[in-house]
Order: structure tokens, then C-alpha cells, then sequence
């Protein structure tokens, strides 16, 4: 596993210091400690921490604050922010979650476990960003499946666009079982099949553009459902 840099945010003195003394007995970790929020804000995008993990309740700057301002730069507008707080009921935490935390410790912490913590809330920040941006390609994908269902109305037999087809639905295929897609892997699937059945002349007349329509409801309907899907979904 790379370093991971992390970066402390904390205004009582002896809460950075054990935060550090803990997190710094694992070999992946890298730690740097602020003692504000406005330390934090013109810290964090020239340091690039890959995770910040932040205290709420702060004077001046509280952490929600912390993080608005953190999201306004493009250097630190993905970084995962992790909350420490005493407040951690189910209010609260449905709060830090509609501002855009990565996830929640809660205090008293154990400093035995803060290491593991910090390790899953980076592992489901990171998942949620991947997730993220294949949400992203599944629109440029139908984007371009549209184009190609347009190329075929006017030419079934075009061999570039069934090529192109073909390619497009094998990755999709793939990439979209990966990240819990069945439907759209299935549908992927069944056009790939069918283009190359067009392809050695033995496929069903309009076999191809119905499954292709099948797959563009798929991604249509994947990408609604995933509406609000965010990092936030993955705070704990």
C-alpha cells in the first residue's frame, strides 16, 4: 500500500498529539496536525492530504465551515473529509452526510483502532469516487450509444457503427458488473452477442437495434437510481 497523507485537524493540543502518536505507529500512514480550520484551509491544497480528518467542533472555524471552504478549492474539492465528534447520533450523522462527509469517527476514539477506522473510511471514500466516475462514463456511454442508434436507423449495415457497437457494449460488459451493474452488464452482454451474430450475417433482422435499446433503458435507468449516490452514501 502507498504512503497515505493525512491531515489532522483539531484545536485542543493533546487531542492532535495522540491522534498523531496513533495513526503514526502505521507504516502507511504520513500525518501532519493544524490547530484550526483556517490553518487546515491554506494547508491542505499545497500538502494535497488524501484524506482529512477533521474535528466539528472547532472556535472560529468549526468543522461543516472547515469543509465548505476546503470544497472551494480545486485542489482539495474530492479530498475525503472524515468528522471526529462527540455528536455522532443519527441527527447528526444524516447532517455531516447531506455536507459531504466521507464518514464519521466518533469520540471518545480508541486509539488502538483509529488506524483501522482511518483505513475503511479511505477504502469507502475511495470506492464512492470510483464509483462516481464510472457513473460519469455510463453517461458519455450513452451519449454514444444514442449516436450509434441514430447511425443504424439510417444504416443498418453500417460496419463502422457495429464496430464501434461492438467495443462499446464488451467494455460496458465488464466495467459494469465490476462496479454492481448486473443489468446493465447483461444487457451489454446480449448486444455484443448480437452485433457479432449481424456481423457474420447470421443475426435476427432488428435484433440489434432492440437490444441496444434494451442496454440504453438499462444505463437510463442505472444512472437514475444513482441520483444523489455520492460519497455521502458511504458514511458510517
Amino acid at each position: 500500500m502507498n504512503t497515505l497523507r493525512i491531515l489532522h485537524v483539531d484545536d485542543e493540543p493533546d487531542i492532535r498529539e495522540v491522534v498523531e502518536a496513533s495513526l503514526m505507529l502505521d507504516p502507511d500512514f504520513f500525518v501532519r496536525s493544524c490547530g484550526s480550520g483556517a490553518e487546515a484551509v491554506a494547508m491542505a491544497p499545497h500538502w494535497r492530504p488524501d484524506l482529512i480528518l477533521c474535528d466539528v467542533m472547532m472556535p472560529v472555524m468549526d468543522g461543516p465551515a472547515t469543509l465548505a471552504r476546503l470544497r472551494d478549492h480545486p485542489n482539495t474539492a474530492e479530498t475525503p473529509v472524515v468528522f471526529m465528534t462527540a455528536r455522532a447520533q443519527s441527527r447528526e450523522l444524516e447532517h455531516f452526510k447531506s455536507l459531504g462527509a466521507a464518514g464519521v469517527i466518533a469520540k471518545p476514539f480508541d486509539p488502538l483502532t483509529l488506524s483501522a477506522q482511518i483505513r475503511e473510511r479511505f477504502s469507502a471514500a475511495s470506492l464512492a469516487k470510483q464509483t462516481a466516475a464510472f457513473n460519469n462514463r455510463l453517461r458519455g456511454n450513452a451519449d454514444t450509444l444514442g449516436h450509434l442508434r441514430v447511425q443504424l436507423r439510417d444504416d443498418p449495415g453500417s460496419g463502422s457503427a457495429l464496430a464501434e457497437l461492438e467495443t462499446c457494449a464488451h467494455k460496458l460488459a465488464g466495467a459494469a458488473g465490476i462496479f454492481h451493474r448486473p443489468a446493465v452488464s447483461q444487457a451489454a452482454k446480449e448486444l455484443e452477442d448480437s452485433v457479432v451474430e449481424q456481423q457474420a450475417d447470421r443475426g435476427t433482422p432488428g435484433k440489434v437495434e432492440r437490444d441496444l435499446d434494451a442496454l440504453i433503458g438499462c444505463i437510463t435507468s442505472a444512472l437514475g437510481s444513482a441520483d444523489g449516490g455520492t460519497a455521502r452514501d458511504h458514511v458510517n
